[in-house]
């Protein structure tokens, strides 16, 4: 198995971003994606003040009292990636504030170098007979995985899904904390692209990995929402297995037969940049559209080769995930303590956000 090693690069910025997001207006109801407007977008006009922060530093403890001192966890993810470290640094936070508390909480954060619902289904066994408190999941495959899931909880193992995948619904699983609005994410991605390209054109999906619910409803919510406008056509729909080298390839091929292709809607953190990479080496004009905070896709978006990106709030996400995990340890339900999905927030960010979030996430514009 691989460790996920978490990047650090952006631990240092940490404390300045909890002071530049204290600045922002309030989070807008959870239910939403929020948009930070820019020329051309669907949005109205609003001054950098009033952008609504992207991700929420200012993470507190709740007031619930944990009935043990030491917790142990477990979590797998999808595959070995940028995104899940963010994920990592809100989970860190919290442990570090409970330790604070005098409860110690030590997990395991592991996943493959591809992703792989077998790999993922092999390690969700291991982790059943090691005596866990809590098994995390960020679901690699909904069909495959949700199986395993259900017979886990059967046999005793307390489960629950967290980052951008939950399980199928009706799962047995206890809780989901993370994105539940994948679906409406690739639908407003999409409404901008189509706002800028006039309703009318040529576009193309970068969808992600098989199976995976995330990548799978935002190219859905993509796909209806080119349905709505008779003058807009998909041309490709390809899957590049969250690999940037892959999308680079398949946005090369696609660009090869389609010279002419107007728009690609991404779905995943790592296909912006491979479609963004073979935009430039093509010297194509495709309005590119895709997700999250990838330093390469984040200067993409400022140099205007990308035209907006759905970040997702990951340090919330592992933050909330541990609380939630601790809660289901002591054997507490979905109620009054937590909901049996906790919703995390996606902005929509433009050109002229690009260097605010460089400097937000990664200490520098450049």
């Amino acid at each position: 198995m691989n460790d996920h090693k978490v990047n650090c690069n952006i631990i240092a910025v940490l404390a300045a971003a909890a002071i530049s997001f204290a600045a922002c207006s309030p989070t807008a109801p959870a239910t939403e994606t929020q948009a930070a407007a820019d020329t051309g977008s669907l949005a109205d006009i609003q001054s950098e003040s009033d952008i609504k922060p992207a991700v929420d530093f200012d993470n507190k403890l709740d007031d619930y009292i944990p009935k043990k001192d030491h917790y142990n966890f477990y979590f797998t993810y999808k595959t070995v990636h940028p995104w899940w470290d963010a994920v990592a640094l809100g989970m860190e936070e919290a442990q570090r504030q409970y330790l604070d508390k005098g409860i110690t909480i030590t997990y395991e954060y592991m996943a493959p170098n591809g992703a792989s619902a077998e790999d993922q289904k092999e390690r969700l066994m291991r982790a059943k007979e090691a005596g866990y408190d809590v098994i995390g999941v960020d679901v690699a495959d909904e069909a495959a995985i949700s199986p395993v899931l259900d017979e886990m909880v059967e046999h005793g193992a307390k489960v629950m899904t967290f980052s951008s995948s939950d399980a199928a619904e009706g799962c047995k699983r206890i809780a989901y904390v993370g994105n539940t609005h994948n679906y409406e994410d690739g639908a407003d991605l999409t409404e901008a692209l189509c706002e800028k390209l006039g309703y009318r054109g040529k576009v193309a999906i970068l969808v992600g990995s098989v199976g995976a619910p995330c990548h799978e409803d935002r190219a859905k919510g993509a796909a209806d929402t080119i349905a709505k406008y008779a003058d807009m056509e998909i041309v490709a729909t390809e899957y590049d297995m969250d690999s940037i080298d892959l999308a680079y390839d398949l946005a090369l091929e696609i660009l090869e037969k389609h010279p002419d292709l107007d728009g690609l809607i991404c779905c995943n953190m790592s296909n912006p940049v491979g479609a963004a990479r073979a935009v430039v080496e093509s010297g194509s004009d495709t309005v590119i559209v895709g997700m999250d905070h990838d330093e390469e896709a984040l200067r993409y978006l400022r140099d205007g080769v990308i035209y907006c990106l759905g970040v997702q709030d990951c340090y919330s996400i592992g933050f909330d995930t541990i609380q939630i995990a601790l809660k289901i340890a002591d054997g507490n339900k979905p109620g009054e303590l937590f909901p049996e999905e906790t919703n995390e927030i996606t902005t929509v960010i433009y050109q002229k956000d690009a260097a605010m979030m460089l400097e937000l996430l990664y200490g520098n514009e450049s």
